[in-house]
């Protein structure tokens, strides 16, 4: 287990306290885009969570108003024109493994939206557990408006199972914004708070998370990603294991304790 607390990444900003790591991409000047160096250090950041003694949630915020804009267009997409191909797919590849990253790090993630979401930064909100956002939040896969395809990342494969199929295949072919209002709607936003509460709001819900019993929501977020290429039966069975697994724990035995005492259970995470 290693500690995460004094993380001094170089490429975004990261806070811990009391268990919950806020990070925030650092260019608000230019609504937060994304670097070569960004993505990697994210990625290797994502990484290192499942080992983190001291991290329990993980709240991806925004920044002077704005959560991402997406890849950088000087810094990313100016640069990738002319590339051969193999350097292209070791890009394509390092950027679907950011996703990989957030889905297999172990702890609930959750995404705090202001203002601009679009590109990339909607595959990050997409990637998150929880998402929250206000009114104003403006969320685009504009990937087509670039001459790209819609399935980068990760996308025709998440987002149809966060809004369904037709509503995916129409903001993946158009790149269109979506609005918060019909985010909320079709549940790609969990929730939509007034700008001036959203980051408590996010904070709010992290700490309840953190105040669970943590080793449980490592293994609903393992068995979330793990039962999408399960069939139901086989579902059935690895929940069957897993719930024997959390049966182990001692938080199992400090809420039926604290049950028996009308008590609340205090979770420790073990």
């Amino acid at each position: 287990m290693t500690a995460l607390a004094g993380l001094r990444p170089d490429h975004f900003l990261w806070h811990v306290d009391n268990r919950i790591a806020t990070i925030r991409l650092n260019r608000p000047e230019r609504k937060n885009p994304l670097t070569f160096d960004s993505y990697a250090e994210l990625r290797d950041t994502f990484r290192k969570l499942p080992q983190a003694r001291d991290v329990d949630v993980v709240v991806f915020a925004s920044n002077g108003g704005n959560f991402c804009s997406g890849g950088d267009v000087h810094e990313i997409i100016g640069p990738l024109i002319g590339l051969p191909m193999t350097d292209l797919l070791a890009f394509t590849r390092m950027t679907g493994d950011l996703v990989r990253a957030m889905i297999t790090c172990g702890k609930p993630v959750i995404a705090a939206v202001e203002g601009i979401c679009a590109g990339a930064g909607a595959i990050l909100a997409m990637a998150a557990d929880l998402r929250l956002a206000t009114p104003q939040a403006r969320c685009a896969f504009l990937f087509t408006r670039v001459g790209l395809a819609g399935c980068d990342m990760g996308a025709c494969a998440m987002l149809p199972r966060l809004i369904g199929q037709g509503r995916a295949a129409e903001l993946l072919y158009t790149g269109r914004f979506m609005t918060a209002a019909e985010g909320a709607a079709w549940g790609f936003w969990n929730a939509l708070h007034p700008a001036d509460a959203l980051e408590a709001e996010a904070q709010a819900l992290a700490a309840r998370l953190a105040a669970g019993p943590t080793f449980a929501h490592g293994i609903t977020k393992t068995q979330l990603a793990q039962e999408w290429d399960m069939s139901l039966d086989q579902a059935i069975e690895a929940e069957a294991q897993a719930q024997a697994i959390c049966m182990q724990t001692k938080d199992f035995e400090r809420a039926y304790r604290a049950f028996v005492a009308k008590q609340t259970p205090v979770f420790e995470g073990n």
